[in-house]
């Protein structure tokens, strides 16, 4: 002890106190440090400006494509087993059931702290998220209809047609143009995609009415979609739980019109409930992903990838399961993979035309986006029920 007050008394007294002094400023800058960073690992995960980030850092273009295509293929399988083996015939309540275990898996992540936060509510009207979830439920209802009325031949016709209806209603809403090239890519896609798949064509005026009256909302659906998550800082996640509640409204609307009678006196074991449950866990992803997939892309670019897995499914029954299409499909599944490829490069040679325009206006956004935040107050951050999107 005599040896630390001769220090302190002594010469070194003043550099002992500087010393102390040192590591007292050391450890609050080091506090300080520790504050912003959870500061910024905040507003990472709880701010709808961070998630928004985060979901195109880690879930972008190439990835949220992939994610759709592989989970696409996984529910025809899990909905043919429920479909098929299970016998449960009720696709409008199959679809359903897939909304409600998205919506209670969404509030187990929200309960967690898990589910990334919305913008808010001044920021989207609610009339658009009312008109997303009602588009969505009525685009499912249609498609059911449409297949029970039609023959596939007809029903894959009226997909095929979804694509120059989002291209003409993005120009109406939106002012969206496309270029040449890519509307000739298309229609190139088309042709091969109708030629590849579509065999027989029945017609029926009820069902021609009905498949006319599904590709507006269906078109409708797939440019809300991406376009709320593009323009807002909107997640895929937190557009979900803000829209799903009003398609299960519309869903128990519409069910009891479009299921034949029954769903009550099916046969709930375990087994078959085990089947209808996987394929609502495939419906919650199939529904994640798709909405992924339209807000790193776009709506038609989705519609392009649906017909790839339309012309992927084809060809793995030709070459894995010994199916004969016919000489004329696999021409057309040819020239659809060929249209599809180039409609792929122009997509890409765009967007790298757009990065390297970018940098030059990077600074006016800046401060547009600084101007903006002052003004808020806010900191800177093989059947339809298969396909939900």
């Amino acid at each position: 002890m005599g040896v630390w007050d001769s220090i302190l008394r002594g010469g070194g007294g003043g550099g002992g106190r500087r010393f102390i002094k040192r590591k007292d400023s050391d450890a609050g800058e080091a506090g300080r440090a520790l504050e912003e960073l959870r500061g910024s690992l905040y507003n990472e995960f709880h701010t709808s400006e961070g998630a928004k980030r985060q979901q195109q850092r880690f879930c972008g273009p190439s990835v949220a494509l992939t994610f759709n295509f592989f989970v696409a293929v996984g529910i025809i399988m899990a909905n043919k087993m429920v479909m098929g083996t299970v016998g449960f015939n009720f696709p409008v309540a199959l679809s359903l059931i897939h909304y409600i275990a998205a919506w209670v898996l969404m509030a187990v992540l929200k309960a967690f702290y898990l589910l990334p936060i919305a913008p808010p509510s001044k920021s989207t009207p609610f009339s658009s998220l009312f008109a997303l979830g009602a588009v969505m439920s009525f685009s499912t209802g249609l498609a059911n209809i449409s297949l029970k009325h039609n023959s596939v031949g007809f029903y894959r016709m009226a997909k095929i047609a979804v694509t120059p209806t989002i291209v003409a209603a993005e120009f109406i809403l939106f002012k969206k143009k496309v270029s040449l090239r890519k509307v000739i890519t298309l229609a190139v896609v088309s042709c091969g995609v109708a030629v590849a798949t579509v065999t027989d064509l029945e017609f029926n005026l009820f069902g021609a009415c009905v498949a006319v009256a599904w590709i507006i909302p269906s078109a409708v659906n797939k440019i809300l979609w991406s376009n709320l998550q593009q323009s807002g800082n909107w997640t895929a996640l937190a557009l979900m739980w803000k829209t799903t509640p009003i398609t299960v409204f519309f869903f128990l609307v519409l069910m009891p019109l479009l299921d034949p009678p029954g769903l009550l006196s099916f046969n709930w074991n375990f087994q078959n409930s085990s089947a209808i449950i996987i394929s609502a866990l495939f419906g919650f992803l199939l529904q994640w992903s798709g909405a992924l997939a339209l807000g790193a892309t776009s709506a038609l670019a989705h519609v392009v990838l649906g017909q790839f897995k339309t012309i992927v499914i084809m060809l793995s029954s030709y070459l894995v399961f010994n199916s004969d299409p016919g000489f004329t499909s696999l021409c057309g599944a040819i020239i659809a993979l060929g249209g599809m490829s180039v409609y792929t490069y122009l997509g890409l040679k765009e967007s790298a035309s757009g990065g390297k325009r970018a940098p030059s206006t990077s600074r006016q956004n800046s401060h547009l986006l600084k101007s903006k935040v002052i003004v808020d107050g806010e900191k800177p951050e093989t059947r339809l029920y298969t396909e939900l999107f």
